[in-house]
This record gives C-alpha cells, sequence and structure tokens, in this order.
C-alpha cells in the first residue's frame, strides 16, 4: 500500500471520529422523548382481548401485518392494520392503519391513515387522520377533525375542523373550521365563519374577521379585516397588503 493511500485512509478515520459526536447528538435530539423498545421479534399476528394478553403473549412485539385486539391493541412498531375497541399504541412508528374507537397513538412518524376520536402523533404524519381531536407534531396530508386540529410545528395539506384549527408554526395549503383558524405563517388560505389569525399572511383569509400581524402578499375578505402592519390597518369587505 503506498503512501498516499495509507494517508487517504488515515484522512477518512479523522474525519468519521470528528463527526461521530455531532451524528450521535443528532439523532438523540430527533428521538428524544420516544426511547426504543426492546422488542420480542417478529409476528404477523398478533389477536387478543388486550395487550399484554394476546396470542403472541405480551408487550413489545413488531408486527408486520395484522394486530387486532377487543379493547387494546400495543406493539412496538406496526407495518399493517392495527385494530383495538378502544384503543391503539405503536411505541415507534406506524405505516398502515390504526383504526379505534377512542384513540390511536404513533409515538414516531405515521404512515397511513389514522381513525378514532383522538388521534396523536408525537413526530410526523404522513396521510390521513379523521378524529374528534388530533394532535401532531407536525402534519402532511389530510386531516378532518370534528371537534379541533393543534399542530405542534407546521402543517402541509388540508386541514378542515369543527371548532379550530391551530398551527403552531407554518401552514402551508387550506385550513377550515367553523368557528377559528391560527396559525403563525400562514401560505395558502384560511376560511372560517368566525375568526381567522396569523402573524404572517401570504395567501387569503376568508371569514367574518381576519386578522393578519403582517401580509407581504395577500388579501384579506370579511367583515373586519386587520393588516396591522399596512398603511390603513382596517379595511371592511376587501383587505389587501399595498
Amino acid at each position: 500500500m503506498n503512501r498516499f493511500v495509507k494517508c487517504g485512509l488515515f484522512a477518512c478515520a479523522l474525519a468519521a471520529f470528528a463527526v461521530q459526536p455531532a451524528l450521535a447528538q443528532d439523532e438523540e435530539k430527533e428521538y428524544k422523548g420516544a426511547p426504543d423498545a426492546k422488542s420480542y421479534g417478529y409476528t404477523a399476528l398478533a389477536v387478543g382481548l388486550a395487550t399484554p394478553a394476546t396470542l403472541p403473549w405480551g408487550f413489545d412485539w413488531d408486527v408486520f401485518g395484522l394486530d387486532v385486539n377487543l379493547l387494546y391493541s400495543d406493539c412496538n412498531k406496526m407495518y399493517g392494520i392495527e385494530v383495538g375497541g378502544l384503543a391503539n399504541t405503536a411505541r415507534l412508528n406506524m405505516y398502515g392503519i390504526q383504526a379505534a374507537a377512542g384513540f390511536n397513538l404513533a409515538n414516531r412518524n405515521a404512515v397511513g391513515i389514522m381513525a378514532s376520536c383522538f388521534n396523536m402523533c408525537n413526530r410526523t404524519a404522513y396521510g390521513i387522520s379523521a378524529d374528534v381531536l388530533g394532535m401532531n407534531r407536525e402534519f402532511l396530508g389530510l386531516s378532518v377533525d370534528a371537534l379541533a386540529s393543534m399542530t405542534d410545528e407546521s402543517f402541509y395539506g388540508l386541514d378542515v375542523a369543527g371548532l379550530a384549527s391551530a398551527v403552531r408554526e407554518d401552514m402551508w395549503g387550506w385550513q377550515i373550521a367553523v368557528g377559528a383558524t391560527f396559525a403563525r405563517r400562514v401560505h395558502g388560505l384560511q376560511t372560517s365563519v368566525i375568526l381567522n389569525m396569523t402573524d404572517e399572511l401570504r395567501g387569503a383569509q376568508v371569514g367574518i374577521v381576519n386578522y393578519a400581524a403582517t401580509c407581504s402578499a395577500g388579501f384579506q375578505v370579511g367583515v373586519v379585516n386587520l393588516i396591522m402592519d399596512n398603511e390603513v390597518p382596517f379595511i371592511p369587505i376587501f383587505n389587501c397588503y399595498f
């Protein structure tokens, strides 16, 4: 092995050693609050009354197929269909369908369909969520909520809520609610019967009362329209940035 190859290998080893702490820190940050659970193994079918009273017995199985329990279904990874009479839990990722009368929980990412009275994803949900109340860290897709929807970070897609829809950071798409919509930054459309509110509007608001602290590009249609950084903040019927 010549000297050039040896130097190259030594440089690669130093680079790997240098970035290892940063990668470990990023991984710890990514999965903070959702620790790994040790799996018993994999099963294609889990059936029973309520986890752990199932076949196969116990918690901490990775299910690649069907998990059905009369009361409560609980597994590590869910790749397939999880049905519980009252509730479902996927301690890690859920890829597929969760359906229950009470609640569904995906402790990490959820990809697919979640249907229950209360749906919750602690990381990013991709797909369709149908519920009375929905809570997600981040959502991409279609969310239909009879009462309310709350997104801790950003929302991408269509959110239809009965009482209210709230997005803590960016809303990309369309928020619809009978009562009110809230988002820190709107990139799209907010529509409600009563109130639409955002810190920054880049799109449109349609409702009785529309409020935007700033508006770099967009307009409002309603009875009370407020763009606070505009030369004329309040204009009824139609307001836009100028």
